[in-house]
């Protein structure tokens, strides 16, 4: 944010909203995968709720990225997309059927959940890159 705002990149709130907070919030995501595998459930019902309303919210928060994305100033393409919108929002439904699936396939469940771990870890610290070198790269504003 430092850095965009130092650099006055044109923009505004709907770019940060479609291209800013959403790779906090799946660093957050990757975290609270973190927190509810590791915690001392008495069943694994506490654990399937958690994960399925996390995939749930996380489903309707990817979807508001996307209408966000569509009126932003900035026009992604076709790589931006994958990154910001569909990869998260198909992290996010695999966070749901694992849920769905932990009783009856815990062994796949897991697998699903470690491997949606890295797809938010990853798409946070590719999307935070991306961000930094279109900021470091974009034309000044404003005659700086």
């Amino acid at each position: 944010m430092t850095l965009i705002a130092e650099a006055q990149v044109a923009g505004d709130r709907r770019d940060v909203s479609a291209f800013g907070t959403p790779t906090v919030v799946h660093f957050c995501a990757a975290l609270m995968i973190s927190v509810v595998m590791s915690a001392p459930w008495t069943t694994s019902r506490q654990v399937e709720f958690c994960l399925a309303a996390g995939g749930v919210l996380g489903l309707a928060y990817a979807a508001s990225v996307v209408r966000h994305a569509m009126k932003s100033t900035y026009r992604p393409d076709a790589e931006d997309w994958f990154w910001y919108t569909w990869l998260p929002m198909s992290a996010y439904l695999a966070v749901l059927v694992a849920a769905l699936l932990f009783e009856g396939r815990p062994q796949l469940s897991l697998f699903m959940i470690a491997a949606t771990s890295l797809v938010f870890l990853f798409s946070g610290i590719h999307n935070s890159w991306d961000a930094v070198t279109y900021v470091a790269l974009n034309p000044r504003h404003g005659g700086k």
